[in-house]
């Protein structure tokens, strides 16, 4: 730990000499050149997937001084894997709250399933961690709020997952540059495509894994019984069953994520905002004009407790300022396309199209276009940004009050179709207008033993 703590101090010094500074300049990632006790010292919680991911995608910036995860399975991988990279083995925690005990930690970044997420931020920041927490930020629209309020309290710098504003080669900077120039006119219509989700069938309670701590996996969660088939999933997050309601499918329940709404959602109508220039307002009513929901609901409620209940399929229309139609859809390619008055044009992780982006070869952005998007030097890597912002002590592109306006529509739209109607939203009181059941679902109480002191 001798190591960490030295790493730390001369993080520490380096980042108090440029305390109210400018971001770092870009240098292929966006940091200067450090030696190796120069660094800032990281820890993961979370480790499935993209915790893994985010981790080995900081290892050129960070050294991690500990893991923590309730699956001791994917806690003992992702040890070994952390020591091969980085030569030193981190220490590894079933409880998350050892590393937030830590002094010689800067920072934490966060993979859990969503419903844990503003627990342990929160936890973090006023531990004096600076934190990186993957998207959805939350479970509900107030715990958004809290956040940002821990935010300010804390001084603390905050990076959203939200990584397509940074990376994706560029595409998602290239297309809000795109419309602030005026290449299309004036916007009309924004369509995100964030695919749909198949129902899975009935899934019987089965015995909890061996290793995982399935009553802490739940924490803030009602206690309810652990299920699943045994059909193994393969491909990204596989190796785990196909159906159940732990692992990758946690996404498929509202009792801990929000579906594709919450998932994809958090990425492109992320985008959309940033372009339309409303990161820091909303939409004035959020309506679902088709959808399917794959279980019963009775006030909001799904009446069954043994198969996913998050939407398969929608098509959901906010009413944006400006008279913008904002749509999210199942349906069609994944990805965002823009219309105006001008033209239109798409763009997803693999590519941007239409004849607006054809133009540019003839007509190219003006000089500093995508720089003034991006509010400074463009970074090509989410976190090598995030350390930037630490040594700054600005806010990173990602941050949380963007995050939260956009994730809002997408907690509107299913809040909508779990209750089956239009709902109107008041930007400035962050509340539903004229429907007190609709606006019971802004929050979620917590589990008691879980709860946040003082939120």
């Amino acid at each position: 730990m001798a190591a960490h703590r030295d790493s730390r101090r001369r993080f520490l010094e380096r980042t108090s000499a440029v305390v109210g500074g400018a971001l770092l300049p870009a240098a292929g990632h966006g940091l200067a050149a450090e030696s190796p006790n120069d660094r800032p010292v990281f820890a993961t919680i979370g480790l499935r997937n993209q915790g893994w991911t985010i981790t080995q995608k900081s290892f050129p910036f960070a050294d991690f001084a500990a893991l923590a995860d309730v699956d001791a399975g994917v806690l003992g991988t992702n040890v070994v894997n952390v020591e091969k990279a980085q030569s030193r083995k981190p220490d590894a925690y079933a409880d998350y709250r050892r590393i937030l005990e830590r002094k010689d930690i800067d920072a934490v970044m966060i993979a859990t399933p969503d419903h844990w997420h503003t627990k342990i931020a929160v936890e973090a920041m006023r531990s004096g961690k600076d934190v990186y927490c993957e998207k959805p930020l939350t479970l509900t629209i107030d715990e958004g709020k809290l956040i940002e309020r821990v935010v300010k309290e804390t001084g603390r710098v905050f990076q959203v997952g939200t990584m397509q504003r940074t990376e994706s080669e560029g595409r998602f900077l290239q297309a809000v540059a795109l419309v602030r120039d005026g290449r299309i006119g004036t916007v009309k219509k924004v369509t995100c495509g964030i695919n749909s989700m198949e129902p899975s069938p009935e899934i019987p309670e089965a015995p909890v894994p061996s290793g995982l701590e399935w009553d802490v996996w739940l924490g803030p969660a009602p206690a309810v019984p652990y299920r699943a088939l045994p059909e193994i999933r393969q491909g990204y997050g596989g190796g785990v069953p196909l159906y159940s309601n732990c692992h990758y499918s946690f996404r498929n329940w509202h009792e801990y994520s929000g579906g594709k709404l919450t998932d994809w959602g958090a990425h492109h109508v992320d985008i959309a905002c940033w372009a339309l220039g409303a990161t820091d307002t909303g939409p004035s009513r959020v309506t679902p004009l088709d959808y399917s929901l794959p279980v019963p609901y009775k006030a909001g409620h799904p009446t069954v407790a043994d198969r996913y209940n998050a939407a398969t399929e929608f098509t959901i229309r906010a009413a944006m300022p400006g008279d913008v139609e904002l749509f999210i859809t199942s349906g069609g390619d994944n990805g965002i396309l823009f219309e105006g008055t001008k033209g239109r044009f798409f763009v997803n992780r693999g590519k941007i199209t239409g004849v607006p982006v054809d133009e540019l070869k003839e007509r190219p952005l003006p000089e500093g276009a995508i720089e003034a998007v991006y509010g400074g030097p463009v970074s090509a890597n989410h976190t090598a940004n995030f350390i930037a912002a630490m040594r700054s002590r600005k806010q990173p592109i990602s941050d949380v009050w963007s995050h939260n306006r956009m994730l809002e529509i997408c907690h509107l739209s299913n809040i909508a179709m779990r209750l089956g109607r239009e709902v109107a939203w008041d930007p400035a009181t962050r509340q539903i207008v004229g429907d007190p059941e609709a606006n019971a679902f802004l929050s979620r109480e917590s589990r008691a033993g879980y709860r946040i002191e003082g939120a």
